[in-house]
């Protein structure tokens, strides 16, 4: 279960470096690259949760400008615990709800975004609430470059099965689909866990992912 009532967790928010302040959020649009001082490419994840995965891939990537957004404050604080143990310059994060990214990233501003082990949010009344519902592919696909692309990974089957089914309605086409994510050695060869990837796969649940573009 995910913390989300740290007592001071939005104080440290507020004043960490790590953090694009609220204040100048909604300035960003076209200028990631001024606030990286650099032209690479912009790569995001929705819902970053501890930073885990984001934090390693850019590490592992310091061509590449990664932003971390999350909506929860505690949660947060989590990942910027992990910058303070061992800062990257290429990473930034965000706090905040998904609804509004077009608000921080211009049109074609975005190289690629990840989705990882997203709020299945179960209800039907709550669809439009998935991240990888059809309204939120069309806010995707308009701060994503062209040839940008998508990659989702949960082991909830219900809500990959929902993912799949909104590609066609929304006009985006799957590269890769895979039931069985961890049992497939050529996806795994550059595969980078979440916490909650490794918690579910070592109780032997299946990981679903897919790799969409228009």
């Amino acid at each position: 279960m995910r913390l989300r009532n740290i007592t001071g967790s939005r104080e440290v928010i507020a004043q960490s470096p790590f953090v694009v302040s609220e204040e100048i959020l909604f300035t960003c649009p076209g200028t990631w690259g001024e606030r990286f001082g650099n032209t690479h490419p912009i790569r995001i994840e929705i819902g970053m949760g501890k930073g885990r995965f984001i934090h390693t891939l850019a590490k592992a990537h310091p061509e590449i400008n990664y932003v971390g957004i999350e909506k929860y404050s505690s949660v947060l604080l989590r990942a910027i615990q992990k910058m303070e143990s061992e800062e990257l310059p290429n990473l930034k994060f965000i706090r905040m709800d998904a609804e509004d990214i077009e608000k921080v990233f211009a049109a074609g501003e975005v190289d690629r975004i990840y989705l990882n082990f997203s709020d299945p949010w179960p209800k039907d009344r709550h669809a439009k609430r998935r991240l990888p519902s059809r309204e939120f592919l069309a806010r995707y696909d308009r701060i994503l470059k062209k040839d940008g692309v998508i990659e989702f990974k949960t082991d909830n089957r219900a809500l990959f099965d929902f993912a799949v089914e909104e590609l066609a309605p929304a006009g985006w086409r799957a590269e890769v689909v895979t039931y069985d994510l961890h049992g497939d050695a050529a996806l795994m060869q550059d595969n980078v866990m979440t916490e909650y990837e490794e918690k579910f796969s070592s109780m032997g649940n299946p990981i679903y992912k897919y790799v969409i573009c228009r």
